[in-house]
């Protein structure tokens, strides 16, 4: 949406909120993640997912308390981002920026279809029916993350991880290592699968929190999400060495239970308090061959194992775009 459209679309709707000051004036900088170079260097295969984006959309109003509050990108930017990648399904993720106000994910599932799904945030006080509706429109999951307005308090990860086990859902986490490492036992003895973002913030494989995402990924219901490798001091393009060696680590301890995500439009590299540089999405993807060298590796990370933990239908896989 261009700039002079966003205004009229705010004039039109009436949308003024807090959250919306930093952002009205601006659209999602594209920057490095649409330049012509570099080319992505592996055949993409029909029907890979990207486990891992946001959307900001003017529609929706940022809560006032939010920590970041980057840019919009909508799903029109990121469908040229897909298009780019060559990806086909996607994992809508549930920004901090809304705090539990899942509005704006609903919205996105309802714009991008069955090759779309999405976590969500809710903590203890949402309802079973409207846990239901979430499902039904197409949310797999409950977002736990902690040091960007904490939505979801501790306490709460048991009591909802068995209510939403009915439903198949699983628990994602993103929080600071040290508190992924406290809240290992808590999150080992949950009812529900449990995946985590970004590596577990690792960035070599002598660290706590990669010894406790390898414990997950050791029980057998742990899975983790092969993205990020930009942040969290993980090394510097177009390698990002220790990040790398903790996706290698993970790789290969536990193949048929990580997945890839590119975690656009990347709203770390937005924020005022020590930003990190906005990654080019396809030196991000090109990772993915020195992770997994092998392409039907490859293949499990992008195709198969979205969609055994998302509910994406194997007989459905939609052609690289």
């Amino acid at each position: 949406m261009a700039q002079d459209g966003i205004k009229k679309s705010l004039n039109r709707r009436g949308v003024i909120g807090a959250g919306l000051t930093l952002a009205a004036s601006s659209t999602v900088s594209l920057g490095p993640a649409f330049a012509k170079d570099p080319k992505i260097s592996f055949q993409v295969p029909d029907g890979a997912a990207d486990c891992h984006h946001h959307i900001y959309d003017p529609r929706f109003a940022y809560n006032p308390s939010a920590v970041l509050k980057p840019p919009f990108a909508t799903v029109s930017d990121y469908k040229a981002l897909r298009k780019k990648l060559g990806t086909s399904r996607n994992v809508m993720v549930q920004p901090s920026t809304y705090g539990t106000d899942n509005r704006c994910l609903m919205d996105v599932l309802a714009q991008l279809g069955e090759n779309c799904r999405a976590v969500c945030v809710v903590n203890s006080k949402v309802t079973d029916d409207e846990l239901k509706k979430l499902h039904g429109a197409g949310v797999r999951g409950v977002r736990v993350q902690f040091g960007l307005g904490n939505p979801v308090g501790a306490d709460e990860v048991m009591p909802l991880a068995r209510r939403i086990a009915v439903l198949g859902w699983h628990i994602q986490c993103n929080m600071p290592p040290e508190q992924l490492v406290q809240m290992e036992s808590l999150l080992l003895g949950l009812p529900v699968p449990v995946i985590i973002d970004h590596l577990g913030r690792a960035t070599a494989v002598d660290q706590p929190q990669y010894n406790t995402v390898r414990k997950l990924l050791d029980s057998g219901r742990g899975w983790v999400k092969v993205s990020g490798a930009y942040l969290y001091g993980g090394g510097v393009p177009p390698d990002y060495a220790g990040a790398s060696e903790a996706a290698k680590g993970y790789i290969k301890a536990a193949p048929e239970r990580c997945v890839w995500g590119s975690d656009w439009p990347h709203p770390d590299a937005t924020k005022k308090l020590n930003p990190v540089a906005m990654p080019d999405d396809v030196t991000l993807l090109n990772l993915l061959p020195h992770w997994a060298p092998d392409a039907a590796l490859r293949h499990r990370i992008l195709v198969e194992n979205p969609e055994k933990f998302y509910g994406f239908d194997p007989a459905k896989r939609p052609k690289a775009l």
